[in-house]
């Protein structure tokens, strides 16, 4: 069996838990502001949670060029929604 290095080990762990739990809420977040809704606190929590992570992980990614793509398309998708919450918060109507 290859054996793998401490970087791979912990993308592979990474991308786990990007494929079973992050990507579908990103995907429900997504949805959500493309509809033209805003995030709730718990939604804007967790993008701010991934922000912190991504500082962790950058350099595991820098290290590692085959993952930087993946890495790429998956912080475009967080940015996106960022981007279209703040859209639709300038865009409410005023209380």
């Amino acid at each position: 069996m290859a054996e793998i290095s401490k970087d791979e080990g912990v993308i592979l762990v990474l991308l786990e838990r990007f494929t079973k739990y992050r990507l579908p809420r990103a995907m429900a977040m997504k949805q959500k502001v493309d509809s033209g809704e805003p995030l709730n606190k718990r939604e804007q929590d967790l993008l701010k949670r991934v922000k912190e992570e991504v500082g962790q992980i950058r350099p595991y990614i820098a290290r590692n060029p085959k993952y930087q793509e993946i890495a790429k398309e998956a912080m475009d998708l967080w940015n996106g929604i960022i981007e279209k919450d703040l859209e639709n918060r300038k865009n409410a109507p005023k209380k």
